[in-house]
């Protein structure tokens, strides 16, 4: 039999008063967000206390049963808003100890961001430039992937030559190379303009030779000035005035024969190095040979001219002492970091 539903209406009143109560304390002591949903499920859980009271519509008669069902379901929401809130207050506890945690006090003093540093070959390539643009050439380029006929072929070498050998080179599919050099830029703009040219040519090349002093990769400037009248004099002129701006007026220049294919006559320019009491090999040059002239389409009856080349790595290593080329491409911070 159901008891009177007076009395059982009191007492599922009483009950969910009881419960909506206790949750309220349990809500407000969870100090945790991670033990939030175990409290929950202790009233609204399949097993938890809500459960207990469903049993207790069976002791009602069916008349009684729908405003039971209501007061249960007030009791639930306001079980579930208590426990809703409790998880706002946690995240809003977590946030605010996030904050604290980073918060800054702006009247401390400002960290001093370390310097950065140019690289020591990137400083040594930027003054280069900038002496020879002071002295009228012009910077050009071309494209480090190039073709044969332009880092061989058109410069006096064709494909039985020895001097080939001597570039220890990078090939390619499709009769390609890695530029040996940056004469093949030269050869470009000589085939696109007529004389006067006077250029320098900055870039990276590459070479099948490693140790201390060679890397696979690195850097050259060469430079080329054709015109009708131009002689060995102006190029002795033009180096001489280069490297007195480089290296200082007081530092002798010597030039000595040399032999290159591309140029003729061709010579090796070396400074005076009173530190070490002797010569030091900084250049090579020479006067454009009749043949490269004639390859790009000039005439050398009319015009000549005089090229030079010179390794960026190795002035960067002479100017800052730098013992092994490696250290330049190895990225170690402590190294850059004496630059700064």
């Amino acid at each position: 039999m159901t008891e009177p539903t007076s009395d059982a209406l009191s007492t599922l009143k009483s009950e969910l008063t009881r419960l909506t109560d206790e949750a309220r304390g349990v809500a407000d002591a969870v100090a945790r967000e991670v033990d939030l949903p175990e409290a929950k499920a202790r009233f609204l859980g399949r097993k938890g206390a809500f459960g207990q009271v469903m049993r207790l519509l069976g002791k009602l008669d069916k008349a009684a049963r729908p405003e039971a069902g209501q007061h249960i379901n007030a009791a639930k929401q306001i079980v579930s808003d208590l426990f809703d809130k409790a998880s706002q207050r946690l995240e809003e506890a977590t946030l605010q100890a996030e904050l604290a945690a980073g918060a800054v006090d702006v009247t401390l003093p400002g960290r001093r961001t370390p310097r950065g540093a140019l690289h020591p070959v990137q400083v040594v390539m930027d003054e280069l430039i900038d002496i020879f643009m002071t002295l009228g050439f012009d910077v050009a380029d071309g494209p480090e992937l190039e073709m044969e006929r332009y880092n061989f072929d058109l410069l006096n070498m064709p494909a039985e030559h020895p001097a080939r050998d001597m570039q220890d080179t990078f090939y390619l599919s499709g009769h390609r190379v890695l530029r040996t050099q940056t004469s093949p830029v030269q050869i470009r703009t000589m085939e696109a303009q007529q004389p006067p040219v006077r250029i320098i040519a900055p870039g990276r090349v590459f070479r099948c030779d490693s140790d201390a002093t060679h890397s696979p990769m690195f850097h050259q400037i060469e430079g080329l000035w054709v015109d009708r009248d131009t002689t060995l004099a102006d190029l002795k002129g033009v180096l001489t005035a280069f490297l007195n701006r480089l290296f200082g007026d007081d530092k002798p220049v010597r030039f000595r024969p040399s032999y290159f294919p591309f140029t003729e006559p061709s010579v090796e320019v070396d400074v005076w190095n009173p530190e070490r009491d002797e010569w030091m090999e900084v250049l090579g040059a020479g006067m454009v040979h009749p043949q490269v002239l004639r390859n790009v389409g000039y005439d050398p009856d009319e015009v000549q001219g005089f090229a030079f080349g010179l390794g960026i790595e190795r002035l960067a290593m002479i100017r800052y002492g730098i013992v092994g080329i490696g250290h330049l491409f190895e990225g170690d911070l402590r190294f850059h970091r004496q630059f700064s």
